[in-house]
């Protein structure tokens, strides 16, 4: 029999009291890279609404991997407001996972410290932004910082950590030919392209002991040609199992060269650019936004073929995201052999939204989710907080 949404689930050390986590969705609720109190409030709302776990989004690991001035920083300073985070969500019944990540070539100097960071000096137009090519030295201390970060959120009080590799990003930025012209150990095949996430992985682990869960984010595919395909998908998940990693959340798609794949739907262009400074920027991609960022159609569970591919390779425990907004799509998506659900979107719209669902599972009935995929709230994140345009004061 498939399993329950309502029943729990075992990742690594960690104990989940049902199959939902709130992905790792950038709040923009950090403002200098710390937590606050609508950051503490939205997790815990989360929280009381019935998730097993939620995820704080996209903390950098270091200095040299921040992109916006609203983005948690993992350092021993942030600590006493994270503290408080957790204990808010430790109250309100769910765990608490952090998501550890550097955002590579995305990286604004500006708050970064310094020019960005990438395994090669390609430009990226969607910074703008051109990186350095990272020497020996800039691998090795950014390996530590990840390591470091885990004992951060480890003195915070957190459940588990979700290890950024995906979405192109710094790690996913070795993995993917794409953006790894490297030439030396860490560049060519596939098999070297993933020699720093294994690092990284290896400094993870040790740095948790197993009193914490480590859960990666990693591309199914890249979402365009010249970049991962779904057979380097499968190939870099069986190497994170090998790497001792407690659970997979299976995701796709690339920030700086396909985000719509990442979520689906359009992008709202006029709610991103209209408060893009300098004006420049606002200009530019107002004028060509919709280019830069062309629409993938919406539809329910939409990674499900691809992450089939992973749940056949490997036996570690795997968290499905991607287009479940209903108590129907979450049933099919469970019945696949997923042992847990991630959500955004749906709970961005809902907080309440797996309260309310469980309690369809026990009447078994349900109806359609509230989210309509209009990615207002993915349009705010870049110059504002994240928010959806239902909710009372935000417009689209």
């Amino acid at each position: 029999m498939a399993a329950r949404l309502s029943d729990p689930v075992r990742l690594g050390p960690v104990t989940l009291k049902n199959r939902t986590i709130r992905a790792a969705a950038f709040e923009g609720m950090a403002p200098g890279h710390e937590v606050s109190d609508e950051l503490l409030a939205y997790h815990r709302a989360v929280a009381e609404g019935g998730v097993g776990m939620t995820t704080v989004a996209y903390a950098a690991v270091e200095q040299s991997g921040l992109a916006f001035a609203h983005q948690l920083w993992l350092r021993k300073e942030a600590v006493p407001g994270l503290r408080k985070l957790t204990d808010a969500v430790h109250a309100a019944g769910a765990k608490a996972c952090i998501q550890l990540g550097h955002c590579g070539n995305m990286a604004k100097p500006g708050i970064a410290g310094g020019r960005a960071l990438a395994p090669s000096a390609k430009f990226n137009l969607y910074g703008p932004v051109m990186p350095r090519a990272m020497t020996m030295d800039d691998i090795s201390r950014v390996t530590r910082s990840f390591g470091e970060a885990v004992r951060v959120a480890k003195d915070a009080g957190f459940d588990a950590v979700e290890v950024h590799a995906g979405h192109g990003y710094l790690i996913s930025q070795f993995l993917s030919p794409h953006t790894n012209r490297r030439t030396d150990e860490y560049g060519g095949p596939l098999e070297r392209r993933m020699r720093f996430m294994r690092e990284v992985m290896r400094e993870v682990r040790q740095a948790a002991a197993g009193a914490i869960a480590v859960v990666v984010k990693t591309n199914l595919r890249d979402g365009f040609e010249g970049g991962n395909q779904l057979e380097e998908g499968v190939a870099i998940a069986k190497a994170l199992e090998e790497e001792g990693a407690d659970a997979l959340v299976l995701t796709g798609g690339f920030v700086s060269r396909a985000p719509m794949f990442i979520m689906r739907g359009p992008m709202p262009m006029k709610e991103m650019s209209r408060r893009m400074t300098p004006w420049w920027m606002r200009t530019f991609v107002g004028a060509f936004g919709e280019w830069l960022v062309p629409e993938v159609k919406y539809a329910d569970h939409y990674f499900l073929d691809d992450a089939r591919e992973v749940r056949k390779a490997v036996k570690l425990p795997l968290v499905y995201v991607g287009g479940v907004t209903s108590l129907a799509s979450a049933k099919t998506v469970l019945g696949e052999g997923f042992e847990a659900i991630a959500l955004a979107r749906a709970l961005i719209r809902e907080p309440g939204f797996v309260n309310r669902v469980l309690a369809e599972e026990a009447k078994d009935v349900g109806t359609p989710g509230l989210c309509d995929h209009c990615n207002v709230c993915a349009a705010r994140i870049y110059t504002t907080s994240m928010a959806c345009h239902h909710w009372p004061g935000v417009t689209a």
